[in-house]
């Protein structure tokens, strides 16, 4: 059977796992990289109180791995979400989103952005591409940058560090994974350029299907010496499973 890697966990892994099961593959949850809080607590607690304080027109989340660290955000406040699983989860913490782009990634948010003026605050992880900030300047916005959280790679971690992050949830089988040897694996779903640069490391052999969940990660993964078989078209669970289908090869 078509063993596939998911690098993320939490609802998002147990929710494409099911998808991949549902197909017919046997998928097998290994999160690559863990969320840590940002390490400049006090500039981020800066940014959040003006946040709540109303003090910024407009608030843009750019991953949902941000909405954790959100407070409660004034009704005056506008939301904006790069696509609908960060819409998704920011609704399910009660915040309203006034605009998600019809190309839902940074390029879409900043090509449509609707408005000529006012202050963005824009939470984003330690290594994002300064595309929401040079483009949304570009468009005449006020921006605030500030780093709301990081990516912790788990295979540099050492076993305290891992358990902290919740990956081993007591017992190792995670880790059979990091050696493709033991446990082969026929396809892997990328969803970020964090993502892509830990895959690389696992050595994966010629010819493992590699599915981007869009058209930026997909760069990142060349960038990061991946070969990319498929593009899902749209950036959710349910596309990233369809491109995976139409690209994986059938093992029995």
């Amino acid at each position: 059977m078509t063993r596939v890697l998911i690098p993320r966990g939490g609802s998002w892994g147990e929710r494409v796992s099911s998808l991949v099961a549902d197909a017919g593959l046997e998928p097998l949850v290994l999160p690559l990289i863990q969320i840590a809080a940002a390490q400049d607590q006090d500039a981020l607690r800066a940014q959040l109180d003006d946040l709540g304080a109303g003090r910024f027109d407009w608030l843009v989340v750019t991953s949902q791995s941000t909405v954790r660290y959100l407070p409660r955000v004034p009704a005056a406040v506008s939301v904006a979400a790069v696509g609908n699983v960060t819409a998704a989860a920011l609704r399910e913490r009660g915040i309203p989103v006034a605009f998600v782009p019809r190309t839902q990634s940074a390029a879409g948010l900043v090509d449509e952005w609707p408005i000529p003026s006012g202050r963005v605050l824009w939470p984003r992880s330690e290594d994002a591409k300064p595309t929401i900030e040079t483009g949304l300047r570009a468009k005449g916005m006020d921006v605030v940058d500030v780093v709301a959280y990081r990516t912790v790679s788990v295979l540099d971690a050492d076993e305290h560090e891992l358990d902290d992050l919740g990956v081993l949830s007591g017992d190792d089988q995670a880790l059979t994974a990091f050696e493709p040897r033991e446990t082969p694996i026929d396809a892997v779903l990328v969803t970020s350029g964090s993502v892509a640069k830990q895959v690389l490391r696992l050595g994966l052999p010629e010819g493992t299907t590699v599915v981007a969940i869009g058209e930026q990660t997909a760069e990142d993964c060349r960038r990061a010496g991946l070969h990319v078989s498929a593009i899902a078209t749209t950036p959710t669970p349910e596309g990233l499973v369809a491109a995976l289908v139409a690209a994986a090869p059938v093992r029995s």
